[in-house]
């Protein structure tokens, strides 16, 4: 089964998040877990989140994909955004515990100068002062492209926190297409490789769920501007692969485009349409 959303705005509460992906045409979704530019998230209303589970078992919903905001930098150099990281992470997978067995996604960070090794313990180092055993939440590591001074910028990075973390069980990774291609992953030409470049170094194991964007720059070009699908350098061809490459079944496919609600549903019927 394809399991296929767009981020949807949380401002309304879970049962309406869960309309709206209908309405889309969806049966997943990504939804940032407060103000993506940060500040306090909406309080948890538990008849919402059950009438949401109850919606998404009566839909077969796959795994929803939360994201945390783009502000929490988990490997700041100032000591007040890295408390702001880690007490948001902490409270938000405290929060996700009331929609058990999901995903949370975040962007490892950016070590503002202080160099990626020093970043990389860093953000493995507020992981492990905030996963818990008994959760049921997966932390996902999402695909950099190497814009600035963002870690996770390759496989090799993404591996290293992975290593650095205790909990093991508790963590996975979110590739994000447009990302990598930014990043200089050739998933045009080359899928199979990248693939093969992902499972030797990371594991295909550890990939839970695909972000499918295209891209406005080349290969290579580390800058990180998504665009709508089939309109980018990567381009519908190869996106149809990816969604229909046979070690990539069964993860939420959650598009990240720069597009409306009426442009999303467009692209999840083209790209339902595209899934053999």
């Amino acid at each position: 089964m394809l399991y296929i959303g767009s981020h949807i705005s949380a401002a309304k509460g879970y049962e309406a998040m869960g309309k709206q992906a209908l309405k889309l045409g969806a049966n997943t979704f990504a939804f940032f877990t407060r103000n993506p530019r940060g500040g306090k998230a909406k309080e948890i209303d538990e008849e919402d989140v059950g009438r949401f589970l109850a919606l998404a078992k009566e839909h077969s919903f796959g795994k929803l994909v939360a994201h945390a905001p783009y502000t929490m930098n988990a490997c700041a150099a100032k000591e007040d955004i890295r408390r702001f990281a880690r007490e948001t992470m902490a409270d938000d997978l405290r929060r996700m515990e009331y929609t058990p067995g999901n995903y949370y996604n975040f962007h490892p960070g950016s070590h503002v100068g202080q160099g990626s090794d020093v970043g990389m313990a860093l953000t493995a180092e507020i992981l492990n002062e905030t996963l818990k055993p008994e959760q049921t939440t997966t932390v996902l590591l999402e695909t950099m492209s190497g814009k600035g001074s963002e870690i996770g910028r390759n496989f090799e990075e993404l591996r290293k926190i992975l290593d650095l973390v205790e909990l093991q069980d508790k963590m996975g990774v979110c590739l994000d297409t447009c990302h990598v291609w930014d990043g200089g992953y050739d998933i045009v030409n080359d899928l199979d490789g990248t693939l093969k470049k992902f499972d030797e170094t990371i594991g295909l194991d550890r990939l839970k769920a695909i972000h499918m964007n295209d891209s406005m720059n080349p290969l290579g070009s580390h800058k990180d501007r998504h665009e709508k699908i089939g309109q980018g350098k990567i381009g519908l061809k190869a996106m149809e692969e990816v969604l229909n490459h046979p070690k990539l079944q069964g993860l939420p496919v959650i598009l990240e485009t720069p597009n409306d609600d009426a442009g999303w549903a467009k692209e999840i019927m083209l790209l339902r349409s595209l899934h053999r």
